[in-house]
């Protein structure tokens, strides 16, 4: 396989390692630098795979100064792998800046597909897969959040979020308040070894969440309004 210069954007496992496909392993193997979110995980994906490649750190807090660093490279024609912590780069994390970045300044962006929580997570909910509304991470102020769900209350797709296992149980009474009582679906730890789907009215997981704590990173993938306006 012979690349050509440009950005790859590479799909990597969100827990199971493999979770990656072939051409990603071959790319990452190739290119002439991987930019990750923390060079020791996707360290550790690279030795699981005897992958041996440059690796530098690119994040929320430093792509302001990394972003022209690697447009440079690209000038120069090399090839250049962007990878998140888990699953698809530019989806809630910063790599959507390095992306937009090198759009703007025309060298080639190439997408490497694989695994993503979003999808994983919408096709064993169970609810309308058809049309759904990705809205990521609410708001941390309590303000917000709440305007946030209001803005939300009347949306009719399926409605898919990301939230922290220390958020979870505000945010669901929270949508109970202003969405009412709907289905729901939280998923924690897709694809790995304790992997737990908990489905019902919001109602009916909270009441299961009040007696737990729960760890890992969690998906919801809310019902949309289903009533008149």
């Amino acid at each position: 396989m012979s690349l050509e210069s440009g950005l790859y954007i590479v799909s990597t496992p969100i827990g199971n390692l493999e979770d990656i496909t072939l051409r990603a392993l071959s790319v990452l193997k190739e290119v002439d630098l991987i930019a990750c979110e923390d060079t020791r995980r996707t360290g550790m994906l690279l030795a699981h795979y005897q992958i041996k490649n440059r690796l530098i750190s690119y994040h929320e807090y430093n792509k302001l100064k990394r972003t022209p660093e690697i447009l440079e490279l690209l000038r120069q024609g090399k090839r250049v792998a962007l990878v998140s912590d888990a699953g698809t780069p530019g989806i809630s994390d910063p790599g959507f800046y390095l992306i937009r970045a090198a759009i703007e300044h025309n060298y080639k962006v190439i997408s490497i597909p694989g695994a993503s929580a979003i999808l994983a997570g919408i096709v064993i909910a169970g609810l309308p897969s058809d049309r759904f509304a990705f809205e990521g991470f609410l708001p941390k102020r309590e303000g917000r959040k709440k305007k946030k769900l209001e803005d939300l209350k009347y949306e009719q797709r399926t409605m898919i979020f990301y939230d922290s296992p220390n958020r979870v149980k505000k945010t669901l009474n929270d949508m109970l308040n202003i969405f009412t009582d709907r289905r729901i679906v939280l998923v924690r730890e897709l694809t790995k070894k304790f992997e737990e789907t908990i489905r019902g009215k919001i109602s009916e997981v909270l009441e299961i969440l009040e007696k737990r704590e729960l760890k890992g990173e969690i998906v919801l993938i809310v019902e949309g309004y289903a009533g008149g306006i």
